[in-house]
């Protein structure tokens, strides 16, 4: 496939177009500002794409510029989507990227796409937005829908939890400071989000919602003992009041049954690797970088 893929320089964009190179796809980046209507427009002309993935969003849930998120996550994929239909041929399939953040505070447990959405900051806000921004596009365009839970991997911001707590173990920090501890998430590996796109690409139904998760939730107690443990390192761990979010999504969870059963009909199955490794080659990186 010619894949045109946004957001290819950041960390899943990243991890995403190494994985579909090497299952010999063509990933064409787009590199235009989804605000820059004209540009967009042009670049997506010229791309003249198979399968599109759209990745790029701001995405971290601190992020400093509320508006922002509306006027990339939102009005930014209107824009790709009014590309996408001046297309001489229609991509066979088109994945946006949401977030399970959008189910927010629920009781139920592991969470399945017909959950009602509930989202509790302007992160979860605007891709909820997005999403049904997108379904008035249903009847042009070959809409796949994911919403990924937590994940990670080498390569992803220390401002997200995971690598911020390992780049304090590699460096043997005798001090962390936190938000709020008593958050439970999935951390599953960059490698299984990005498998799992590649295979929505060529399964997927269009119109279709998936959540991309493993149903496997991890305390943050229970991350940085496996830290402790794999460095034999020790570290205090201090509440810094300014960390902790308004909106706090305190239990995220998912249930994976409906893309499991989707690629199993395709005799397919995600690489899942363990918590443990994943913080193994985050440590190995890190400690590579700090060299």
């Amino acid at each position: 496939m010619r894949i045109l893929l946004t957001g290819a320089s950041g960390f899943t964009g990243q991890s995403f177009s190494q994985l579909a190179r090497d299952a010999g796809h063509l990933v064409v980046a787009l590199n235009s500002d989804l605000t820059d209507r004209q540009t967009l427009r042009q670049q997506v002309l010229e791309a003249v794409p198979d399968a599109v993935v759209h990745l790029a969003a701001i995405s971290f849930v601190g992020h400093a510029d509320e508006n922002a998120f509306y006027a990339v996550n939102v009005v930014g994929t209107m824009n790709l989507l009014n590309a996408l239909t001046q297309l001489p041929k229609v991509p066979h399939r088109v994945l946006l990227s949401s977030s399970a953040n959008v189910y927010g505070n629920c009781e139920v447990s592991p969470i399945a796409e017909n959950q009602p959405a509930a989202p509790v900051n302007h992160y979860a806000m605007s891709k909820l937005a997005m999403e049904h921004l997108a379904r008035t596009y249903s009847d042009r365009l070959p809409l796949i829908v994911t919403r990924p839970f937590n994940y990670t991997g080498p390569g992803q911001a220390a401002n997200f939890i995971i690598p911020k707590l390992v780049q304090h173990f590699a460096q043997r920090a005798a001090v962390v400071a936190l938000g709020n501890l008593h958050v439970e998430r999935e951390f599953n590996d960059v490698q299984m989000i990005c498998d799992a796109y590649l295979q929505l690409l060529q399964h997927g139904e269009p119109g279709e919602t998936y959540n991309v998760c493993t149903g496997n939730a991890y305390t943050l107690q229970y991350v940085i003992d496996a830290l402790c443990q794999i460095t034999n390192h020790l570290i205090k761990v201090e509440v810094n009041p300014a960390y902790v979010r308004h909106g706090e999504v305190h239990h995220l969870c998912g249930n994976p049954d409906k893309l499991h059963a989707l690629l199993a009909k395709q005799g397919c199955q995600l690489t899942n690797p363990p918590l443990e490794d994943t913080l193994q080659r985050m440590l190995a990186t890190a400690a590579a970088i700090n060299a």
